[in-house]
């Protein structure tokens, strides 16, 4: 899957959402273009628990996580928490 597909599902299935996937490591020669993470911002996740924040990008991925993607780390923001973050960085 390239990865400008895996944002555009993340965006379409999470409301107001910005999603930044990459590859965080080296490709392996059995799931070479399976690993991915995603920094997914949206007020959608603002009163949800990291969990539930998670699920929502579960379900906006769909059956491509058990068909296309082998591996995704997330990190889930408000955009409030977005800001603090890059801010400290």
């Amino acid at each position: 899957m390239d990865l400008s597909e895996i944002e555009q599902l993340i965006e379409a299935g999470i409301e107001d959402s910005e999603a930044t996937v990459s590859q965080p490591r080296s490709p392996d020669q059995n799931h070479e273009d399976a690993h991915f993470a995603a920094v997914v911002v949206s007020p959608a996740f603002a009163d949800k628990s990291l969990v539930q924040q998670h699920q929502m990008v579960y379900d906006a991925l769909g059956d491509h996580m058990t068909t296309d993607i082998h591996a995704m780390e997330i990190k889930t923001y408000t955009p409030e928490e977005y800001e603090q973050h890059a801010s400290s960085e």
